[in-house]
């Protein structure tokens, strides 16, 4: 039998968006080639996926991977080991680093960082600040960037963008869409008295209230809309914000994270701690389930997992003084896929908010779904298998999560990209290959960009 393709998966049940069918897929050059019936067709690789469900690759657009500058919480390797280990295919990093990315080289240097290191296909975001902002346009548009994040609350330095003159200018600079941190941080400020010199840390969501992330996702959509430039709210976690954003959403695009659907105030602080410490805050049940109202309801665009490690001796010092952050890249899809089998969610939706809705929101150029000549990025799941997640399973250098000890229904058994095994049941299969993903209007602006991704796939 000739080996006409690089990888067949076969008897499998694909998804996608036509629906799903049971079929083979096969890949060839990097790209799908074909689905249907490949019985008689032969491959260097064959993945017997009977049982299994085939997702597009899982993309996880919201991640900190500490590189450069605090390498002993994560770095590009152990955070893309995670991810391939969780079924994610790509990732996109965010540009509070040390220094934070804020120019060509900055950027420059975190794609040469990757390469070689990075198990994922990966892409990295610019900082905006006053500093750069006669520059952000042509920034936004280098290859290897996914976009402009813009930080209005719980940053430091040049990275936080808190008044309104210096937001505007900073819409108005570019044109993609702008992911956003939507806390006010004149409130924060306020606010901090309720817990300078020492509080529990189940007073985090009393400080970090509903109205200081209302208050800046509203200024937001009145300066977006003022600039005509779209806007993706990351992590969002209250209610009001989302009746917002359903009234906005000619203009806006929304993440929520899985542990905001997950977890809930006060019970995830007196189990965990500071360790249950994020911004914006885990809230109480009546916020997590108008996250859910706005999932089931389409305002929700993508679930991010938002992973932001922190040693257990950092989490282990006093509040307030302790980080806001947790890992989660990992545990990105199998939280999801629990909540799949509890009736939360379809497999089509996890499917919506884990791939195809990171390809509408930031122009990603061949993924985010199981078509024919799009890259052969795959995550395949069994729907029913019961696992525990343990501390030997997780990869991130932080070495903890918030769900240790939590059984879960649904997990990733096999992660490709580009029709390259990379993860199969629990094993990573080297070297790490990962590559810049590539974005549409990169491409339209830079004709080498665009022959090279012709070339890669």
């Amino acid at each position: 039998m000739s080996q006409s393709y690089d990888l067949i998966v076969r008897g499998g049940t694909l998804v996608t968006p036509s629906g799903r069918v049971e079929a083979d897929l096969a890949v060839r050059d990097g790209r799908i080639a074909g689905i249907g019936d490949h019985a008689s067709d032969g491959a260097a690789e064959v993945i017997d996926a009977a049982g299994l469900h085939v997702l597009p690759g899982a993309i996880d657009t919201q991640v900190h991977f500490r590189e450069p500058g605090h390498e002993h919480k994560e770095d590009l390797e152990s955070g893309t080991r995670a991810a391939a280990l969780g079924g994610v295919t790509a990732v996109f990093e965010m540009p509070n680093t040390k220094p934070s990315t804020l120019t060509a080289a900055d950027l420059a240097d975190k794609l040469e960082r990757a390469q070689g290191r990075a198990w994922t296909d990966h892409a990295f975001f610019i900082g905006a600040a006053a500093e750069n902002l006669d520059e952000l346009a042509r920034l936004e548009r280098l290859p290897g960037c996914c976009g402009v994040k813009i930080f209005m609350g719980s940053s430091t330095g040049s990275l936080l963008v808190d008044d309104d003159e210096t937001l505007l200018a900073v819409l108005r600079a570019g044109r993609r869409r702008t992911a956003v941190h939507a806390e006010d941080e004149d409130r924060l400020r306020e606010r901090l008295a309720l817990v300078r010199g020492g509080a529990n840390v189940d007073q985090h969501p009393v400080w970090r209230d509903e109205e200081v992330a209302l208050k800046a996702t509203t200024r937001l959509m009145g300066l977006a809309r003022r600039a005509g430039r779209p806007g993706h709210v990351l992590h969002v976690t209250t209610g009001a914000e989302m009746d917002l954003l359903a009234r906005n959403k000619d203009l806006a695009t929304v993440e929520v994270t899985p542990q905001h659907l997950t977890l809930a105030a006060p019970d995830c602080y007196e189990r965990l701690g500071t360790l249950a410490q994020m911004n914006p805050p885990i809230r109480g049940e009546e916020e997590r389930d108008a996250l859910w109202r706005a999932v089931a309801g389409g305002v929700v665009d993508v679930v991010g997992s938002d992973h932001a490690p922190h040693t257990r001796e950092e989490k282990a010092g006093d509040y307030p003084a302790t980080p806001s952050g947790m890992p989660g890249v990992q545990t990105l899809l199998p939280l999801l896929l629990d909540h799949l089998n509890a009736g939360r969610l379809s497999l089509e939706r996890v499917v919506d908010l884990t791939s195809a809705g990171a390809q509408r929101i930031y122009g990603l150029a061949g993924k985010g779904r199981i078509a024919l000549g799009y890259d052969g990025d795959l995550t395949l799941v069994d729907l029913k298998a019961r696992r525990e997640i343990t501390g030997d399973w997780l990869a991130s250098k932080c070495g903890w999560s918030p769900f240790e000890g939590t059984t879960l229904t649904g997990w990733p058994m096999a992660t490709v990209i580009r029709g390259r095994i990379v993860m199969r049941d629990g094993e990573l299969i080297g070297p790490p290959a990962g590559r810049p993903a590539h974005f549409i209007d990169s491409l339209a602006s830079d004709e080498t960009n665009g022959a090279e991704a012709g070339a890669e796939g």
